[in-house]
């Protein structure tokens, strides 16, 4: 008996294991194919940090080589992130919980992000400025004034474009996107309110006009069309199959309506050759078996196309605070308080009347009770820290896999749009007990991806 085989293994089985064997990881959940890591053979410190993210673990003595990775890593970044140490919050980030590769970050690579509006974000233009592109659909020549002021539009632009691309300035580095190197192009659609389908393909056309220009991938595309229509007979469905035949990927949001008997999927989502992408739950974790399917929209169209073809988080997804809002003053004062001692609260809410009404209302309650409404209204706003706050929608699981494209495209330039597809299928890994319909081909596994990307051109020769 070796002394692999002397370690015990103890856990509750998990729907995961169906898809999984006998010898499975008591952390992850995957079947492990390299030999599993004794615990009392890690630092001290590791042990602590892998037990504290398995609490519904039971007492377990190893676990699969792939975790201690994975965990490494996370070590090194919480170190080196003192927000995180600072105010305890716990929300892991996108590229940890994908255990996507860090030797590639899409340097050389340009995705064209098309959304409401756009804000130059600290983890986009610091150290230096990565948006090498902008273009107001609004104005006739493009107002490139309008990116640099603060508009209730421009919040979720900037969101998507940083979950993808931004690198964490903000937070040392651990709120990156999986494509923190790459370059971006940011077209503005509309003002406030819906993003109709004609503003979709004035963006698209705009972006087949300047592909060249700003040698542009990736289209990433979080908004929806209309209605529900056949690709032959719509011409926002038409225009992203010519892109893609000029070489452009485009990435689509699914859509949210998963919830509804119809679970529409709209143009642009809907047209073939687009990679839709739907939603995942991980519940803010690195344990497989934990997942679940977001209230994501999917098909078959009305073309009897599969869609979403791949799924990513949707759901605890980090992303940036616009700065100077409402929101970010709030969440601002909110950390002040939180660090604050009882005998200050009163005074500083005084100080700082008008930002948070609830707390003006409590300004005579006893510091107790102040505290619980810090603590709701934290919950309330989804904050992590003063500059990132935690999202919800397919609107973001799209940027992920946009992000996973970069690192494709970085690690292999030469790779068409159909081929870009077909590794990001042919690695997905789907999860057990949920509908086909509803996953594609399953979540999106940026590691298998990029490994295979590097190596297509040698398998195809």
């Amino acid at each position: 008996m070796t002394p692999q085989d002397q370690l015990s293994f103890p856990r509750e089985k998990t729907s995961a294991d169906i898809a999984a064997g006998n010898n499975v990881c008591p952390v992850c959940s995957r079947e492990a194919k390299e030999e599993f890591v004794p615990l009392r053979a890690l630092p001290d410190s590791l042990d602590k940090l892998i037990r504290a993210n398995a609490p519904d673990t039971k007492d377990f003595e190893a676990i699969c080589a792939r975790c201690v990775k994975i965990f490494e890593r996370a070590k090194e970044n919480i170190v080196k992130d003192a927000a995180m140490q600072k105010d305890g919050s716990h929300v892991l980030s996108t590229p940890l919980r994908l255990d996507a590769v860090e030797s590639f970050t899409g340097k050389g690579v340009t995705i064209a992000f098309l959304d409401s509006g756009f804000y130059p974000h600290p983890d986009l233009i610091k150290p230096k400025s990565r948006i090498i592109g902008y273009r107001n659909m609004l104005h006739k020549d493009g107002d490139i004034s309008n990116l640099f002021e603060l508009d209730v539009a421009s919040w979720h632009g900037m969101m998507t474009s940083v979950v993808a691309a931004g690198n964490g300035s903000l937070s040392n580095g651990f709120y990156r996107g999986i494509a923190p190197d790459s370059n971006v192009v940011l077209v503005k659609l509309a003002k406030t309110g819906r993003i109709t389908e004609q503003n979709i393909q004035d963006g698209l056309e705009w972006v087949l006009e300047n592909r060249t220009r700003h040698d542009i991938r990736i289209v990433n595309i979080s908004a929806g069309g209309d209605f529900q229509q056949s690709y032959l007979h719509d011409s926002l469905s038409q225009t992203v199959e010519e892109c893609v035949n000029k070489g452009l990927i485009v990435v689509c949001a699914v859509g949210n309506a998963g919830h509804l008997p119809t679970h529409p999927v709209f143009p642009p989502a809907s047209a073939p050759s687009c990679i839709a992408v739907g939603g995942l739950d991980d519940n803010n974790s690195i344990d497989r078996s934990k997942r679940g399917m977001y209230r994501s929209s999917y098909g078959p169209t009305i073309d009897g196309f599969q869609k979403p073809e791949v799924i990513a988080p949707s759901i605890w997804v980090p992303a940036p605070i616009l700065p100077g809002t409402p929101t970010a003053q709030e969440v601002e004062l909110l950390e002040i308080l939180d660090k604050a001692g009882d005998d200050e609260l009163h005074e500083i809410i005084e100080q700082n009347s008008g930002v948070i009404p609830e707390l003006d209302a409590a300004i005579d309650r006893p510091s107790h009770s102040i505290r619980q409404i810090i603590a709701l209204k934290r919950r309330q706003e989804n904050v992590i820290t003063k500059h990132y706050k935690y999202v919800d929608g397919t609107s973001f699981s799209a940027p992920i896999v946009s992000s996973v494209i970069a690192q494709m495209l970085e690690a292999n330039p030469q790779l068409t749009p159909q081929q870009v597809k077909r590794l990001l299928i042919s690695t997905a890994e789907r999860l057990p007990h949920y509908e086909v319909d509803r996953q594609g081909w399953g979540v999106v596994n940026p590691r298998k991806t990029v490994e295979a990307a590097v190596s297509f051109g040698k398998n195809e020769n």
